[in-house]
């Protein structure tokens, strides 16, 4: 089974090689037929504290890392 990619924004750099992305999501509500934006925060590994608050990066699912990291960052997204 192929691994998630998301990519998202990064919210917090405080941890020690771990950043907190915001991943945002649009779809159409099935009911309303209305485009309902929906956020999530995902916490991912970053081996050499190389992203900083508003960077846009890729992440990749990956095997636990710690009891709320399950992701790694892959690469800088290209504004």
């Amino acid at each position: 089974m192929p691994k998630r990619i998301l990519q998202g924004v990064v919210t917090s750099d405080k941890n020690e090689q771990t950043i907190t992305v915001l991943v945002e999501r649009r779809y159409t509500h099935p009911v309303l037929k209305k485009t309902v934006r929906k956020s999530k925060k995902y916490r991912a590994h970053d081996a050499e504290n190389r992203f900083k608050v508003g960077d846009t990066v890729w992440i990749e699912e990956c095997a636990p890392i710690s009891k709320t990291k399950r992701w790694t960052v892959v690469s800088q997204a290209s504004s």
